[in-house]
């Protein structure tokens, strides 16, 4: 999940923790000991503890609560799997069970380093366990079992029972893969997924599968070779962050940098996406636009064996971490890197690169048009609300989903989809901004800061003070699930303003937290140990205007549409930690005239006949019911039969992969203009364009914006006179 930001210069109260935190620390020199990492260790550790308990908003007491459940989360982000650590192995980690308030409070490392020490034994064990087991074939005869149910699994008692384990993991692994491929091989000529070649035995098959399942694990335990010890101590430091609440997150300083450029949308590079193969590194992908695309002398498949920086000597990548290769290509925009590739065809030549920002297209707002019964609409997809906190002149989501109203504007369109499905969230002032393109000037949002109970303290409003509005015609809000954060601030804007109409899922994901990213070398003078990352803590919660958090509870929508998570428990509310739902006094604010009861009825009339989403729900059932089967046999006839009877009760929901609501999504003119210059971009857009038409969701919300025109005129044509007579204290 993207994280929801308000950053410190947002809110005065932040920037006095901040000059707090900043006077209280600047006073600790980083000087190091003889321990080397350990004592940055200890330093991060302090670090955390501090600003967590000067700045988080629900701080929590270091007792042997908080120490129990900081064991189990971390051993468990350490092995989820459990096929690593033993319980004897569990039973010398236990007496720190209730200990880490203690080595925590006295900066000791004494328990990380056991675990870590231990599991980096029991990861190179695991390598002749699993090396060992795949180099002779399986008995898919014999009468076995294996549960797949890690969480309620025990621990192995013994390291003869670790590698039982591995065994029946590995071996329904190789079962599962051989059963597809006899799948693909038995399938009809007319199937897509029909094997090609010579129909092979099932030992062959077997073998082949062993030997894929092998590279598979090769790949994985090479990874976790190039872990450093830091990689490992940050998977501790938030074991231990976490258990504030599930969005106060230590970032590495590789983390952070990734953060930012998620939360940007662009990166200064080369513009490639790279992978690792074998000892060296792959260009799995040219991103349109980019230095490296434009130049066309870089492939998709090229293998990159040395980078060099401008007339610098190249220096040789073998054997490197991708992170590690990644850092070298990367570099400020203007800069030069030499890249010494092996081609797909064999010849190995030097390309120069001038680095430039690189603008990551999918993760920008799109927009599409369709005519449907004679009406033109819009429909506008926006991933995250994206910013850039460093350059307020580069591109954000409220400056282009603007734009993206505007071109839709011109067109004539009669109604717009705001398509918010799986958006996470992202910067507080672009959904301020984006809100006011749809309403009057007035409050969005409602913030309150540490301290403040549900029935004191000020509550600072986030105002809209643009009494333009921007589009007032039909708007229908597309939410599900994973809609996140910022998003359901926006969505919950709409709803309470009754500016429009929202549908999807039976609520959003219920995140109504506001964090803040603290550099943690501001804090610090004299620092040797480098880069010491960032901390992001939980600082504010955010109300609805109608007072009402949405945390936990999300906004639940006017319209629900079965999906597949219906009857799955999804969200913040899964999470154990996370905080508790209250409400405030509402904000002044005065909603629109819109009485949209009839379009709503009829919207749910027409999905409880639809047979698309009668069989939605089916399927949403089925699922639920099946989430827990996690026993599988080890017999492959009785394997088959399984897969046969549950591929069979399933059938009936591949009709759900075939929809089509038959209408023509398109682009917008100067798009297409554009496409003509970047057809890597209009291929991207094609797919997106064809995955509409798919969409039987989008399809009803269209459905929805021609009654709202047919039955209301306008949506948005004027708001109530009578103000709310409650004012926020």
């Amino acid at each position: 999940m993207n994280a929801f930001i308000q950053f410190m210069k947002r809110n005065y109260k932040i920037v006095a923790v901040v000059v707090l935190l900043a006077g209280a620390l600047f006073g600790f020199s980083m000087i190091p000991g003889k321990n080397g990492d350990p004592d940055k260790d200890r330093m991060l550790i302090e670090l955390l503890t501090y600003v967590i308990d000067k700045a988080q908003t629900n701080p929590v007491p270091f007792d042997d609560n908080f120490s129990n459940c900081v064991y189990k989360d971390y051993l468990e982000n350490l092995d989820p799997s459990k096929r690593f650590f033993t319980q004897a192995d569990i039973n010398e980690f236990a007496k720190y069970e209730t200990q880490l308030d203690e080595q925590i409070n006295d900066r000791k490392l004494d328990f990380f380093n056991l675990t870590y020490t231990r599991f980096q034994q029991r990861v190179k064990e695991a390598e002749g366990f699993y090396k060992d087991i795949l180099s002779q074939p399986f008995d898919f005869k014999t009468q076995e079992e294996f549960n797949t149910d890690y969480e309620k699994m025990p621990y192995p008692k013994n390291d003869a029972e670790l590698r039982e384990r591995w065994r029946k993991q590995l071996k329904l692994s190789v079962l599962s893969s051989v059963t597809d491929k006899e799948k693909m091989q038995n399938a009809p000529a007319d199937d897509k997924t029909k094997a090609e070649g010579v129909k092979k035995s099932f030992a062959e098959l077997e073998k082949e599968a062993r030997e894929t399942t092998k590279k598979s694990l090769d790949d994985y335990f090479e990874f976790v070779s190039e872990l450093k010890r830091e990689e490992w101590f940050s998977v501790y430091l938030n074991a231990i962050a976490e258990r504030f609440d599930p969005h106060t997150y230590y970032f590495a300083p590789d983390d952070k940098e990734k953060f930012d450029t998620s939360m940007r949308g662009s990166l200064e590079g080369i513009g490639a996406r790279l992978q690792k193969k074998g000892d060296y590194v792959e260009i799995s992908e040219l991103i349109p636009g980019g230095p490296a695309w434009r130049g066309k002398e870089l492939e998709q498949g090229d293998i990159i064996i040395k980078v060099a920086q401008n007339k610098e000597e190249p220096v040789e990548i073998g054997g490197m971490r991708l992170d590690d290769v990644v850092k070298k290509i990367k570099g400020p925009k203007g800069t030069v890197v030499r890249l010494t590739v092996k081609k797909v065809d064999g010849t190995v030549k030097v390309i120069a690169i001038t680095r430039e920002v690189v603008e990551i297209e999918e993760t920008y707002a799109k927009s599409s048009i369709v005519n449907k019964n004679g009406k033109t609409y819009g429909v506008i997809y926006l991933p995250k609300f994206y910013i850039d906190f460093e350059n307020k002149d580069n591109r954000d989501a409220a400056k282009d989903v603007a734009a993206e109203v505007d071109k839709l504007k011109a067109q004539g369109v009669d109604g717009i989809v705001m398509d918010l499905r799986d958006n996470g969230g992202g910067s507080l002032k672009t959904v301020v901004d984006i809100a006011g393109l749809f309403i009057e000037k007035g409050p969005v949002v409602q913030v309150r800061s540490r301290g403040e109970g549900s029935d004191s303290g000020n509550t600072e409003v986030l105002n809209d003070n643009d009494s333009k509005v921007h589009y007032d015609g039909p708007l229908v809000v597309l939410i599900n699930n994973f809609s996140a954060s910022a998003s359901e601030i926006f969505a919950a804007a709409i709803q309470d303003y009754k500016r429009g109409i929202i549908m999807g899922s039976k609520q959003s994901y219920g995140k109504g937290t506001v964090q803040n990213i603290y550099d943690l070398n501001r804090f610090v003078r004299g620092n040797s140990f480098g880069d010491l990352g960032a901390l992001k803590t939980t600082t504010q919660k955010f109300y609805r205007i109608n007072g009402g958090s949405t945390q936990r509870e999300g906004v639940k929508s006017d319209i629900v549409m079965p999906d597949k998570y219906s009857y799955i428990e999804i969200g913040e509310r899964d999470s154990d930690n996370a905080l508790p739902w209250d409400k405030i006094a509402p904000a002044p604010y005065k909603p629109f005239k819109n009485d949209f009861s009839k379009v709503i009825a009829a919207s749910r009339k027409r999905i409880a006949e639809n047979p698309e989403f009668t069989l939605m729900d089916e399927n949403a059932k089925f699922l639920s019911a099946r989430k827990d089967d996690n026993n599988y046999s080890l017999n492959a006839d009785k394997f088959k039969a399984d897969a046969e009877r549950i591929e069979a009760a399933a059938k009936k929901f591949k009709a759900l992969n075939t929809y089509n609501n038959e209408l023509v999504f398109d682009g917008l003119p100067a798009e297409k203009e554009q496409f003509k210059k970047d057809p890597a971009l209009a291929e991207k857009k094609k797919d997106w364009y064809k995955s509409l038409s798919k969409d039987a969701y989008v399809n009803e919300a269209l459905n929805l914006l021609s009654d709202m025109h047919n039955k209301s005129g306008k949506a948005a044509a004027s708001v109530e006179k009578k103000e709310s007579k409650i004012k926020t204290r």
